[in-house]
């Protein structure tokens, strides 16, 4: 793959992270990890954050009983916009990113 497709791939990923959740990251991650080691770190890196984003969700939603939950929804979703945003915009100029507040599941 060339570097404007891995570049390209990767601002999709990262992207397609905000519009439907953790869907692209591992569907990017099983199709394209072996075309690079560039689209192999974005999409790695963007699958770990989904999945946190995941869990953030998952405790979220139980802690809506105690109302607190609804914070936690609401930081969740300012952060995946955020942080997708600016890893978009990282992939796009070519350069490598690293989501903070990630736990690292795949490598």
């Amino acid at each position: 793959m060339n570097p404007a497709d891995e570049k390209l791939w990767a601002t999709l990923v990262h992207v397609g992270g905000i519009l439907f959740y953790f869907v692209p990251a591992l569907i990017g991650y099983i199709v394209l990890k072996d075309r690079g080691p560039f689209i192999r770190a974005h999409t790695a890196t963007a699958l770990n954050f989904q999945l946190t984003l995941l869990i953030a969700y998952a405790v979220g939603g139980v802690l809506t009983i105690i109302l607190v939950g609804y914070l936690v929804l609401l930081a969740a979703s300012v952060l995946m916009v955020v942080f997708g945003i600016m890893a978009a915009l990282a992939a796009n100029r070519g350069e490598y990113y690293t989501y903070p507040l990630s736990i690292k599941f795949v490598n």
